[in-house]
């Protein structure tokens, strides 16, 4: 019986329609093996673009950590002041990003603009003479979270002396100006110094431009020069120094009165700032096809060990020099690891980024203790953490960068240029120390002109009596923690000639106190 069917189903199908039919499974058999290989366009465009938007969103909750960790190493009096300049800061980046920032940073690399080495052109508001394609707004919603953060490591810095207005328009103008030229310099497609420069169109210095794969120096250490402006102009608050010949109960009585008020909340902060940066530093391949996942990957594991490093340092030097292990000192030392390892995160093995997590939290103990020396009122130390520690960070990759690893990250071929202790040559270092003067430069003279026009024109600080009462009351009308009875405000007192407790009252934070 199967033997008839067999016969009868073979002559039903003719020896050319049995042909063809293996010719159509044999062609299907081959699409399908393309598509595994090199997966649907479509699809892949789709995980990058998501991708890139969830990082973004990582990027932006950093803004929650920054403030709260700005609000407990400042004293409670300024709390809500605080809350409200990082509110401002995300409010305003986004509407300077969209009318000029962007345009300055990247204008010219999405559609044809008038862009050069130095200054992108074209895009403002996001507005084009051409087709602006929707690939590229999730590069905008990305690249915004990253301006928001450059001019929030300012607020650190000058906390509990500046004045409202003073800080937006420092804020307008470092993510409208400064911040758009230094991005546009490193990190678009035409700048001097980018790794990404179209060389056919447009000259770089050095072979590959300077690496700075997340922003150690064009975001940290750009708010880091405007941070350390900032306090060196706008002054140290009311009190913070006092002479040299003062006894050393007077001098521990006053580093007592200014010592953050809420150890929680610093902590808490650093450690949503660390969630944040897996977002800054991963999210920075842009991609997850092609293989950018596994770059992603390594890039989660540099920046965990950096992180790690920097914090054990900073609290074994401050149990080594101060005599107890200081929670201030590990979270700073956490962050600086972190800043440290941003540029180099793609470029170096995991040994290398624990050793520049180490050297971070080093160079972060040695310039916090080198402001108190000079007398620089930096309430965050965000000039340590973000600028010295973005310098070492953008030079470490001159030292550390493997040639694999430029391969995968950067997609060099066969080169000859990359660390120095792995035999590299001094070419790349020397691209990377151009590239930290050359920030110093630009955004150390426009803060200072920011800085002192506002400073002469009497719109930078605050009058000493509403620095003494505290910025929640005489700029937002109250402050933010109501326990207790309300108080009337008590008449001004000297510091040292008071008890601790006087001292809070005058400061307005007896009710914290008392609870």
């Amino acid at each position: 019986f199967f033997s008839t069917a067999a016969t009868d189903i073979m002559a039903i199908v003719s020896a050319g329609a049995w042909a063809e039919l293996t010719a159509q499974v044999t062609a299907l058999q081959q699409e399908v093996d393309t598509l595994k290989t090199a997966g649907n366009p479509m699809t892949n465009a789709d995980l990058d673009t998501l991708w890139l938007m969830l990082c973004a969103i990582v990027v932006f909750f950093m803004q929650t950590g920054f403030t709260m960790l700005e609000c407990g190493s400042c004293r409670a009096k300024n709390v809500v002041n605080i809350v409200f300049k990082n509110s401002m800061d995300a409010c305003c980046a986004a509407l300077t990003w969209w009318a000029v920032g962007w345009a300055l940073a990247y204008g010219g690399d999405t559609v044809a603009g008038g862009r050069n080495v130095f200054i992108g052109g074209g895009e403002f508001f996001l507005a084009s003479s051409g087709h602006y394609p929707n690939t590229a707004f999730a590069g905008w919603f990305f690249q915004w979270a990253f301006a928001a953060t450059t001019a929030t490591i300012i607020s650190g810095a000058i906390a509990e002396r500046c004045t409202v207005k003073g800080y937006i328009i420092v804020s307008i103008v470092m993510t409208a100006l400064i911040y758009p030229v230094v991005v546009h310099w490193v990190w678009s497609g035409a700048g001097w110094l980018s790794a990404f420069c179209d060389t056919t169109s447009f000259g770089r210095v050095g072979t590959h431009g300077m690496i700075d794969f997340a922003g150690s120096g064009v975001v940290h250490l750009t708010g880091g020069v405007g941070a350390f402006v900032g306090a060196l102009i706008i002054g140290p608050r009311s009190g913070r120094f006092g002479p040299s010949e003062e006894s050393a109960e007077e001098k521990q009585f006053r580093e007592n009165r200014y010592r953050p008020h809420n150890q929680v909340l610093i902590c808490t902060g650093t450690l949503i700032l660390w969630l944040g940066w897996y977002g800054f530093n991963a999210g920075s391949t842009l991609m997850l096809s092609a293989n950018a996942s596994l770059i992603a990957a390594k890039v989660c594991v540099t920046t965990t060990l950096a992180a790690g490093a920097g914090g054990i340092t900073t609290v074994l030097m401050s149990r080594m020099f101060m005599g107890h292990f200081d929670v201030n000192y590990m979270m700073n030392g956490i962050l600086g690891g972190l800043v440290s390892v941003t540029a180099p995160c793609s470029v170096v093995e995991p040994w290398a980024a624990a050793v520049i997590g180490v050297i971070g939290g080093v160079v972060f103990y040695g310039f916090s203790r080198l402001l108190l020396k000079l007398k620089i009122d930096d309430v965050l130390c965000a000039s340590g953490v973000h600028g010295a520690c973005g310098i070492w960070g953008v030079i470490a990759v001159g030292l550390f960068a493997t040639k694999e690893n430029l391969i995968s990250a950067y997609g060099a071929t066969d080169p000859t240029v990359y660390g120095l202790f792995y035999g590299g040559g001094g070419e790349q270092l020397g691209v990377q120390l151009l590239g930290i003067v050359a920030i110093l430069v630009w955004v150390g003279a426009l803060s200072a002109l920011v800085f002192g026009v506002l400073k002469v024109t009497g719109q930078l600080r605050v009058k000493a009596e509403e620095e003494d009462i505290g910025l929640d009351r005489s700029e937002h009308g109250g402050g933010a923690f109501q326990l207790g009875s309300p108080r009337a405000t008590p008449p001004p007192m000297n510091p040292l000639k008071v008890s601790p407790t006087a001292a809070a009252a005058e400061e307005g934070r007896i009710d914290v106190q008392d609870v």
